[in-house]
């Protein structure tokens, strides 16, 4: 990253970023002024947790319909009963670690993994550290190259630092940046996608851009699909102004996204449907 004291605002001058951050504040605005917000929002959340929870899910290879997550209350049964179960107790987790992501990310983030891959099968000696040197990493969407251990600390050490000193990057900026520097690290043994994700969320949350959790930009990472996730994640990783520009203008598409998906179930509870 940049030299410059605030580099998170540097990249939210990257060309294309500005349009791209105007663009989600425009779609998150839409849905906020939406008549039934100001009287059923509690309602848009939940539904929004559970389409997020869906779509995070879909990402990591359990693509189940929306219904059949509705539906289903065993998620033990398989691996991809598991992935979906994880991905709807880290959204349910995420409102809970506001107040500590701001003080002490890794914390968090240790948190999350052990929200996710506690119960998964996982052994209880991976789960809620980052990984050490030669353990594997089961992380089958992303396939990169593999950071070592010591580079995982140094750089997670760093994104913490970036987070706690704030600065005056837009949410979209950091958000994206977080998400991105998760997915390329793969910290943790299992999960990463799925706290990657969460991560992105608590950021839009914390900052104030999304405040309710009606944005779920999860739903707009599913539905551009797995091939267009990998082809920007790979943009973020080569570290250019045109990769990274490319990854955070995809991260704000998900929200608009994700705000579309929380305006459409404010129609249809307004039409009386849902």
């Amino acid at each position: 990253m940049s030299t410059n004291a605030d580099p998170l605002a540097a990249l939210g001058a990257l060309p294309g970023v500005p349009e791209a951050v105007d663009s989600v504040r425009k779609a998150v605005d839409r849905v906020y002024g939406h008549r039934v917000m100001r009287r059923r929002s509690n309602e848009i959340t939940a539904e929004a947790a559970l389409r997020g929870a869906r779509g995070s899910a879909a990402l990591s290879g359990a693509d189940w319909a929306l219904e059949e997550v509705r539906r289903r209350t065993d998620f033990s049964i398989d691996g991809e009963s598991r992935t979906v179960g994880a991905a709807l107790r880290l959204t349910a987790e995420a409102g809970q670690l506001l107040s500590i992501w701001r003080q002490s990310p890794l914390r968090v983030l240790a948190r999350l993994h052990l929200v996710a891959a506690g119960g998964a099968g996982v052994s209880d000696e991976l789960v809620g550290r980052p990984r050490f040197a030669g353990e594997p990493v089961d992380e089958p969407l992303v396939e990169l190259p593999l950071p070592g251990a010591d580079e995982v600390a140094g750089r997670l050490e760093g994104l913490s630092e970036l987070v706690i000193a704030g600065g005056s990057a837009p949410a979209l900026v950091t958000a994206a940046v977080v998400h991105g520097e998760l997915l390329a690290l793969r910290p943790f043994g299992s999960h990463n996608g799925l706290v990657a994700r969460t991560a992105e969320r608590i950021v839009l949350i914390g900052s104030g851009l999304d405040p309710k959790s009606v944005c779920p930009a999860e739903v707009g990472h599913g539905e551009l699909g797995r091939a267009a996730y990998v082809a920007a994640l790979d943009g973020y990783v080569s570290g250019t102004p045109e990769g990274v520009a490319a990854w955070i203008a995809h991260c704000g598409r998900a929200v608009e996204l994700g705000a579309r998906e929380s305006t459409a179930v404010c129609e249809a509870l307004q039409r009386g449907a849902a």
